[in-house]
């Protein structure tokens, strides 16, 4: 297993990228110490020294000239896999290639003999062997607290400089917790050549399932034997707000059927795959004496299903601590709700756990529902694999009684009726929304019945936004001043309550306000800054500020310029790029944002000439700005909504369009004459 069931709202790829930095760190001391040992490179890589490598841009740091995975199924408790690959480095940046690093699973895995060699295009070869390299640990993940059983094997591959080949091979031996293998094609440099061979039991079947890739079909390489191969494979091209990796990157997903099928180990579908997670969570649902004596006390002020509810998600939410701890099947399979009670802590699975415990003490169903935190990793047509979640909510059976308007991340299933998706993890999210990472993603619903693919609903716009709204003056001699005031709803709440969570100072608090500010005005003084609502997560989070921004009106002139449009940046250069989009456009979650700004004039000047009125309206978003005169103010009002949350290339054309007309309108003067 590569992906285990524990998230936090730290995201996770820069929780990624943080731990690799402090793999390197911690390890160069041990890595530096050995000494490259010059010894012949193995003839697999020699054969590619003057082998063509594949069609690549001044941008590669690097092509992978060649793979081999060779997976044996010794049983349903044994796998053994070797591995080889060989890059050529092109340009500097590529010498990241040269530290190899090789996750694993103790103790249900095992990394036997790592090695690495270095063909320089000039001198004589290097060899690294596994001695030389370093044994570590996943180090603990910033915003959560983790124990794993995650561990790597580290070398560092000398001189992996341009031009020189570099590569390694290992061989991992697992004892597997689910029957089924992946096969990963397309990376973020191309692939020239790479081959994947599986040889099974006698007796074995397996079925292959492809992703975001042609199905290439296999040779038959000896009994039970098969290989596949795939070359000349285009690289992934890293672009701003594009999908996940696993939902663009081509991959191939099989699964180990032996001939007694009834193994727990084993699924080929997603109903499979529920049955098979439903398994691990029998009896771990039980309620102890002391959860069903909390739920009493929590529940004892409400009369009313919801407000029950809504009392013990507020529990599970501030009072259950966030701790993963992941050793062996733990990666899965939740803790007890017993022990997750009596810790008070537990991962996303375990918070999941103890919620549905406690709803079934009020009466309420409810269901696993695991889920990836990144929107796009799975679409409706992925097969089923364990490695496409990284995380577990809930899904709660609403009762004919329960009607509350603020329930609104709910959907009506055929089968169960009226469910609510809740996420206990998410103590920033109030109950009855989800946040925007959550939206029209895909979950496996696990029910008594097994597995289901479903799409989480999509909220409406209008709970997720910033409204902004200031009553301000212009002088004569330009200065602008006056006050705002900022509401922040859903997610938009969320990010800000997240980011200021660990603040402490006045001063720093308000750093949101001054990048706000900094984003619209070049001479700037705040006045005035009060953070409101911070830890009352039921109520709207915002601010409210004063500032003086010194000339901002430019004088043409006896004439006055002013920009009705004060604060707040809604246009964006993603797409004002010379090369052609090859991804969609991903928006975070549906939004609804309004500015309502009132300028009043300085004594002695009238309006001459407003900007026309814009009205954009696309299939995914649309903006809408107006700018009047009323007496002696200029009122300015705008909105922004996301309608669509995923923009295909096709209409990437049409974003940058609308993005253009957004710029246009944000640059727009109002011209100011003097009064007759």
């Amino acid at each position: 297993m590569k992906n285990k069931l524990f998230c936090s709202l730290a995201k996770r790829a820069q929780a990624i990228n943080w731990a690799c930095a402090v793999w390197f760190a911690v390890t160069a001391c041990v890595i530096a110490a050995a000494v490259p040992a010059k010894a012949d490179a193995p003839q697999w890589m020699h054969a590619l020294v003057n082998v063509p490598i594949p069609a690549h841009d001044e941008k590669t740091n690097a092509v992978l000239l060649y793979e081999e995975e060779n997976v044996n199924v010794i049983s349903t408790d044994k796998i053994k896999t070797t591995v080889r690959r060989a890059y050529k480095i092109l340009r500097p940046d590529g010498r990241d290639f040269g530290t190899v690093l090789v996750n694993f699973n103790s103790p249900g895995q095992k990394i036997n003999g790592l090695h690495g060699w270095c063909i320089p295009a000039q001198g004589k070869d290097y060899e690294v062997k596994s001695k030389e390299g370093a044994e570590i640990s996943l180090p603990k993940i910033e915003g959560s607290e983790l124990i794993t059983d995650v561990k790597a094997r580290l070398i560092d591959i000398p001189a992996p400089d341009p031009g020189n080949i570099i590569g390694y091979e290992y061989e991992l031996e697992q004892q597997p917790l689910v029957l089924q293998e992946g096969w990963s094609i397309q990376r973020h440099v191309p692939v020239r050549e790479s081959h994947y061979q599986l040889q099974l039991p006698s007796g074995w079947e397996y079925k292959a399932n492809w992703l975001n890739y042609a199905e290439v079909k296999p040779t038959s390489t000896g009994p039970n034997a098969w290989r596949w191969t795939v070359s000349d494979v285009k690289e992934i091209r890293e672009e701003d707000r594009m999908p996940p990796l696993p939902g663009v990157a081509g991959e191939m997903i099989v699964s180990l059927l032996p001939p007694v099928v009834a193994s727990i180990k084993v699924f080929s579908d997603w109903r499979g795959m529920g049955t098979w997670y439903n398994g691990l969570v029998i009896g771990r649902l039980d309620a102890s004496p002391e959860i069903k004596q909390k739920v009493a006390a929590l529940t004892a002020s409400s009369h009313t299903t919801i407000g029950k509810m809504k009392a013990l998600a507020n529990f599970v939410q501030h009072d259950i601590r966030y701790v993963a701890i992941e050793l062996g099947i733990g990666g899965l399979q939740p803790h007890s709700a017993a022990d997750v009670f009596a810790h008070h802590y537990g991962d996303c699975k375990d918070k999941v756990a103890l919620m549905s415990s406690m709803l079934r003490e009020i009466g309420v169903d409810s269901y696993y529902v695991v889920i990836n935190s990144e929107r796009g990793s799975v679409a409706s047509g992925t097969p089923a694999n364990v490695e496409a979640f990284d995380h577990a909510i809930l899904a709660i059976k609403l009762n004919d009684d329960v009607k509350d308007p603020s329930l609104v991340a709910t959907l009506q299933h055929p089968k169960l009726g009226r469910i609510l998706f809740f996420d206990p993890t998410n103590e920033l999210t109030s109950f009855g929304e989800i946040g925007g990472y959550l939206q029209a993603n895909y979950g496996l619903l696990v029910s008594p019945d097994g597995g289901e693919l479903i799409q989480l609903p999509m909220q409406l716009a209008a709970t997720n936004g910033v409204r902004r709204t200031a009553k301000l003056s212009l002088s004569v001699n330009g200065n602008l001043q006056g006050d705002v005031e900022e509401v922040r709803l859903g997610d938009r709440a969320a990010s800000q309550r997240w980011a200021l969570r660990t603040v402490s100072k006045d001063a720093d608090r308000i750093k949101p306000v001054e990048n706000v500010l900094a984003g619209s005005l070049s001479n700037y003084v705040i006045t005035k800054a009060v953070v409101q609502n911070l830890t009352q997560t039921n109520l709207p989070f915002g601010f409210d500020y004063s500032f003086l921004a010194r000339n901002y009106a430019k004088t043409a002139g006896d004439l006055l310029l002013v920009r009705p449009r004060v604060l707040g940046v809604k246009s964006s250069a993603i797409l004002e790029t010379k090369e052609p989009r090859q991804f969609p456009v991903e928006f975070e979650g549906p939004v609804q944002d309004s500015d309502t700004f009132e300028i009043t004039l300085p004594a002695g000047y009238e309006v001459d000439d407003l900007p026309p009125p814009v009205d954009a309206d696309f299939s995914f978003a649309s903006y809408h700005s107006k700018t009047e005169a009323r007496g002696n103010v200029i009122a300015y009002t705008r909105t922004f909504e996301v309608k669509e949350l995923s923009v295909p290339v096709s209409k990437a054309e049409e974003l940058k369009k609308f993005y253009r007309i957004i710029a246009s309108d944000e640059r727009n003067t109002a011209v100011l004459k003097t009064s007759k």
